[in-house]
């Protein structure tokens, strides 16, 4: 939300609010912590990939990359997730590539789909921890999101920063954006920034888009066959603009670009009337497992993977295996 960048009178008339939200927030934390409320240690270790603030970070390209890192060197991971956005009523369950994204979650599925990883959804996340390690034999267990979900214990905590917005005005909700103020990255592992403008202690990302591909024929494109010819574009993720502005730095033209809120479902007229059969409609991954079902040949989408450096890769990944004795 663009009040949450700025401060003015709205901030300021929110501001005791924000102030209950973080007393409440500050007290259930010191709650768990001195065990006057349950939480719970999972048997095999836990890492978090979460964020500060509400809002799409960059949080699910970088537990695909931690995910397909830690299977490259052999460790059997798990992935949790609340399935956000989901219908599904049916706690704890676990996802594959065939689930509907409309029922578990787009994310969910997009992460099984690109790494095969054993998957479990459920707001109550011990409960998708027993699940996985009842059917797998696990070495590590990721949880896409749950920073602040304090009835997890958790060995490794990373935290993912959109370099652009970064945090905001500096208020937590719901005068601010934030969840937990800009103090919280001092006690985590790694503070990861997504985009041009990490600051001192924090691990630089890219996401980079390598090709196109069809969402009705799977057909693979390099990105400059979209550079000669007016697209289409939409975004339903935290931050629509982020697409859209990658889309422009990649040379490729726009007729028009349309955001959607973050996990929004889409159906077939809604989509197809945005775009002629001659235009492409260029739409990202995490929308796109929402839409190939009913799919027109025109519609295509970029999957982006994160990059870090060699180095930064190696020193995020290697308390992980040390702790796992890899």
């Amino acid at each position: 939300m663009k009040i949450w960048q700025t401060r003015s009178w709205l901030t300021w008339l929110l501001s005791p609010f924000s102030l209950l939200f973080w007393l409440i927030s500050q007290g259930r934390k010191w709650l768990y912590r001195q065990n006057f409320l349950k939480s719970y240690r999972s048997p095999v270790p836990v890492l978090i990939v979460g964020n500060i603030s509400v809002g799409g970070n960059g949080k699910t390209p970088v537990v695909v990359w931690l995910v397909e890192q830690l299977q490259q060197r052999g460790v059997k991971v798990g992935v949790i997730s609340r399935g956000y956005g989901g219908k599904s009523k049916d706690f704890p369950q676990l996802v594959t590539a065939q689930s509907s994204a409309e029922m578990v979650g787009d994310e969910p599925v997009l992460i099984v789909q690109r790494t095969g990883v054993p998957l479990a959804i459920s707001p109550n996340r011990q409960q998708s921890i027993e699940l996985l390690l009842q059917q797998f034999e696990l070495d590590l267990i990721i949880s896409d999101d749950g920073l602040q979900h304090y009835a997890l214990q958790r060995d490794f905590e990373w935290v993912v920063v959109d370099g652009e917005r970064r945090f905001g005005n500096g208020f937590v909700l719901p005068a601010g954006g934030l969840r937990e103020l800009p103090s919280r990255l001092n006690s985590v592992q790694a503070v990861i920034c997504n985009g041009i403008s990490a600051q001192a202690g924090e691990y630089q990302m890219s996401l980079e888009p390598q090709q196109a591909i069809n969402l009705k024929t799977a057909e693979r494109l390099l990105l400059s066959a979209f550079q000669q010819q007016p697209n289409m574009a939409i975004a339903g993720i935290g931050h629509p603009p982020r697409f859209f502005k990658m889309l422009q730095s990649l040379n490729i033209p726009l007729k028009n670009a349309v955001g959607f809120a973050d996990h929004q479902p889409f159906n077939e007229t809604q989509l197809s009337e945005l775009a002629d059969e001659n235009t492409p409609l260029l739409m990202t991954e995490k929308d796109a497992v929402k839409c190939r079902a009913f799919a027109h040949e025109n519609w295509w989408y970029l999957p982006v993977s994160a990059q870090f450096s060699a180095e930064d890769t190696a020193c995020l990944l290697d308390p992980i295996l040390q702790k796992l004795g890899k």
